[in-house]
């Protein structure tokens, strides 16, 4: 029997079955679902890291769980998927053998815990720098883990991190106001504010205020950025498959940040339409 964890003042059981908090959601409730397309073999490696992210974001993620509740279950989750310990993360196990199976590296899901342990303990965010050092962290392993998976070069790691930290913006700006309701978590850089002469404490309006806008269009003006980087990448991915999903993930991309100028984050959930999917699969298979 393992001996119980200790964090801070606060012991918690090392010996719980399933430290895990599923949310219920799936892949279909994203806005860019990773492993659609690709080939049937790595299939299931895909979604074996997909479930470990998935856990552990939501755990991060829970408006029930204290901070340091949240820390121990990412630690186990971590301990768990390098085998130090055998049991408390059903997802850790998944992916500890899938990593085993294909040889790709622990790194990339260990850097996402970086991310969800600072969600535990941080809730808010000075500057555009340092919202994008958290995207290092919370999506950049997402794409680098696929990448890998598929024996691509690192020569695409630039253009998918620059992919990645826009889709982790422009969900920051959609879910903005959900985030400060249900946490008091925002990602808007306290420097945007500021500039604007705006507060964060705004964001729990029904309208989008002029300044406010500026607010979201000047981390936009950042994601169209990173798009444009991120456009580059299809051209290099090998995989015939993984070419595609990357070429509809920019042009999903692209398209949920038109729509998040257009409309207002803050008196409905801004989304993509199935006319926006159908017009990215489109325009994708010209790499294909």
């Amino acid at each position: 029997m393992e001996e119980p964890g200790l964090y801070g003042e606060r012991i918690v059981s090392a010996t719980l079955t399933d430290v895990e908090e599923w949310s219920g959601k799936d892949r279909g409730d994203e806005n860019f679902p990773v492993g659609v397309i690709v080939s049937a073999r790595l299939r299931k490696h895909v979604h074996a890291f997909y479930a470990f992210a998935r856990n552990a974001d939501d755990i991060a993620d829970s408006a029930t769980l204290e901070p340091d509740d949240k820390i121990f279950r990412l630690n186990v989750m971590e301990d768990v998927l390098l085998g130090r310990r055998s049991t408390g993360s059903p997802s850790g196990t998944g992916l500890r053998d899938s990593l085993a199976e294909t040889g790709v590296t622990a790194d990339h899901a260990r850097e996402l815990l970086i991310a969800f342990r600072q969600d535990a303990t941080k809730n808010r965010y000075e500057s555009w720098d340092e919202l994008y050092e958290y995207c290092r962290y919370s999506a950049m392993p997402v794409g680098r883990h696929v990448l890998d998976l598929h024996g691509e070069s690192r020569d695409t790691w630039e253009p998918s991190d620059a992919l990645c930290a826009s889709l982790q913006v422009l969900n920051h700006v959609q879910d903005c106001a959900k985030d400060l309701k249900a946490l008091n978590r925002c990602y808007l850089p306290r420097e945007l504010t500021n500039k604007y002469r705006t507060a964060i404490t705004d964001v729990a309006s029904q309208m989008t205020s002029l300044a406010m806008r500026e607010v979201f269009n000047d981390l936009l003006d950042h994601c169209d950025r990173l798009n444009t980087l991120g456009s580059a990448l299809p051209r290099r991915v090998k995989d015939r498959k993984l070419r595609l999903e990357t070429a509809i993930i920019v042009g999903l991309a692209k398209r949920l940040a038109k729509r998040l100028r257009a409309q207002d984050p803050l008196a409905m959930r801004v989304k993509l339409t199935p006319l926006d999917v159908a017009g990215a699969v489109i325009a994708a298979l010209r790499f294909f």
